[in-house]
């Protein structure tokens, strides 16, 4: 059982770097240019701190995910409970990254809506009746920024089951005894 396990983390952790770098292309990759009044205007990630933002914490979570997909080729059919505190490392990590890639997305997701609607009081105009292309490359790496973060909460969760396992059901906080 331990063996599947390991194999479906590895795969929903390929799934989510997969997802990621899509996520950080498709913000880092997106701009349009437009006339406006024969002024050329460009519309880029670059205006939206928000999405610089989780540019960066897009790429930072693929690389850690990138890093304990290598890590957990290193421990393949061992037991973790020699090494509980590398069961607690790993499980406060992924529960991080989860937090930061579905707080990024929040608030990216908060900016990309009042770009789609305008604040009057403000003076923000709306820029998606403009750059049609810009916003609906940002809608998409949003919502592949938010299947990620799904997965990285499976992810989370596994990595839970990973650590509870090791300690003893009847006695609080004593590890099992190892067989």
């Amino acid at each position: 059982m331990e063996l599947s396990i390991q194999k479906t983390e590895a795969l929903i952790r390929l799934s989510t770097i997969v997802m990621l770098v899509l996520t950080a292309c498709l913000i880092g990759l997106d701009s349009q240019t437009k006339v406006i009044f024969y002024v050329q205007k460009k519309a880029s990630f670059k205006d939206l701190r928000a999405l610089v933002g989780l540019l960066y914490i897009t790429s930072l979570a693929a690389a850690y995910n990138l890093l304990q997909l290598c890590c957990s080729s290193f421990y393949k059919g061992t037991s973790l409970q020699p090494y509980a505190y590398l069961a607690w490392l790993r499980y406060i990590l992924d529960q991080a990254v989860v937090y930061a890639v579905f707080a990024g997305n929040l608030a990216a997701m908060e900016h990309s809506l009042l770009v789609l609607t305008g604040e009057e009081n403000f003076q923000w105009l709306k820029w998606c009746n403009k750059y049609t292309r810009f916003c609906t490359q940002i809608g998409g790496s949003l919502l592949c920024g938010f299947v990620a973060s799904l997965l990285m909460f499976s992810i989370a969760s596994i990595s839970a089951f990973n650590l509870f396992r090791l300690y003893s059901p009847t006695k609080f906080m004593h590890l099992k005894l190892q067989s």
